[in-house]
């Protein structure tokens, strides 16, 4: 699978991995990707010229529909993007991983003879790589590490989840190059959320890490977590009309941690109260009913995250419902429902240590001013960073300067929805994990 690096760049000189790119990144980028991979070799040469190459890659992910519905056992409707992390690898023998990166002034280095979560490295590169390669040994033994080139345009603070992109392209790296392929994207998806949770310390659900592996668009059902039910929604969002893109507000999410814990500790406060830790299995009935006693046992804001769960929840399987039956019109006003319930219910939209940055609600008041048919959410956990904002093709360009004005040059990123998940290119083009 592995090939030199004289021979990986002049398949894609020659144009015999185009149709591979353009699956992942779209015919109008297909050249500037082969400049990018063709970058990539040409780093990993300078270090390693006489080296066998395999290129592993991971996208982004958008949630369109299920906004924090994962951690409580629901349903998540969402799209990989166009832009990934990826790598040129080789393997090691050594229990070591070295990456290079634009991204970083200093190279990635994880010694990988403790597989134990290290304190000094939480919130860092470093501990997703290590959280990944004690899973990976977990499920195969294999204590061995690599060597490679990155480069990632799916970046810290796009609300595309990057934590779960790198994570899944470390985990690629690891069994293409040393599990014969054995593992699976859902195998790879929990591995990657170990890592984010035990090790990185960040107490995430499935949904980012099932989105990037699947790829596609796809509607996944949490029901059994360990063992999620996956389905492919086969649309195409180049003919509905609308142009989707997500703003970055400016604001990082630097010790925002105890607010993203902090919704699922109150809905399992909330749920507690019908005997349950989650709030899957409740109803908008059961809850009102006994709406009283949750107001007791975990105030009214768990109330109200409560509901948001059971409504967005049910919300997720209309939206699916909608995009399989062609209703693109049906689908935006679902859309346009879970933006305010996620504003006034689940209480995402700003944080409550700092009135000076509000840029999600800010964003969201703007976008609705600038173009009326702009149909505008949350994107992702929220509390700063993203706002997702569906907008007619006809008005895109002027709503994306007038929104620049505010909030940066290059702050307006338009996204291309459905490429395949992870996956390696080799020279015989696109590979992806075997199916569990």
């Amino acid at each position: 699978m592995i090939s030199p690096v004289p021979v990986l760049a002049e398949k894609i000189a020659a144009g015999f991995l185009d149709s591979s790119l353009a699956s992942l990144y779209g015919t109008t980028a297909l050249a500037a990707q082969k400049k990018r991979y063709a970058r990539l070799l040409e780093g990993f040469a300078r270090s390693l010229p006489d080296t066998p190459v395999l290129f592993v890659t991971s996208p982004g992910r958008t949630e369109l529909g299920g906004n924090h519905t994962d951690h409580n056992h629901g349903c998540v409707l969402a799209a990989a993007v166009d832009l990934d992390c990826v790598a040129a690898v080789t393997p090691v023998d050594q229990p070591g991983v070295t990456l290079f990166s634009e991204n970083y002034p200093e190279p990635i280095r994880v010694d990988l003879t403790s597989l134990q979560p290290q304190s000094h490295e939480r919130g860092t590169p470093q501990a997703l790589v290590r959280g990944v390669a004690a899973a990976f040994f977990k499920a195969t033994g294999i204590a061995h590490g690599f060597h490679g080139h990155i480069h990632a345009t799916c970046l810290v603070g796009s609300g595309l989840s990057s934590s779960a992109a790198f994570s899944l392209m470390v985990g690629a790296a690891f069994n293409f190059l040393h599990g014969g392929n054995r593992l699976s994207p859902r195998v790879l998806a929990l591995m990657a959320q170990e890592a984010e949770n035990e090790f990185f310390g960040k107490p995430c659900g499935l949904m980012d890490q099932m989105a990037s592996a699947e790829g596609w668009t796809v509607f996944i059902d949490f029901n059994e977590p360990a063992r999620p039910l996956v389905r492919r929604i086969d649309y195409s969002f180049t003919h509905s009309g609308y142009t989707l893109a997500l703003i970055d507000t400016g604001a990082g999410h630097d010790a925002l941690t105890p607010e993203y814990a902090s919704i699922s500790l109150e809905m399992r406060a909330a749920a507690e109260v019908f005997g349950q830790s989650v709030g899957r299995g409740i109803t908008v009935k059961m809850a009102l009913d006994r709406l009283p006693e949750i107001r007791e046992a975990a105030g009214d804001r768990a109330a109200l995250r409560l509901l948001h769960f059971i409504e967005e929840n049910d919300r997720v399987q209309q939206m699916a419902q909608m995009l399989v039956a062609g209703d693109f019109s049906r689908y935006l006003q679902l859309v346009q429902m879970s933006g305010a319930s996620s504003q006034s219910m689940l209480q995402n939209c700003a944080t409550m240590t700092s009135t000076r940055e509000q840029g999600i609600l800010l964003a969201l008041a703007l976008s609705q001013r600038i173009c009326s048919r702009a149909v505008c959410r949350v994107h992702g956990g929220g509390f700063a960073g993203t706002v997702q904002a569906y907008v007619p093709k006809e008005e895109f360009d002027g709503y994306r300067q007038r929104m620049e004005t505010v909030f940066g040059g290059g702050s307006v990123m338009e996204i291309r929805l459905g490429r395949p998940g992870v996956c390696a290119v080799g020279a015989n083009g696109l590979v992806f994990p075997k199916e569990s």
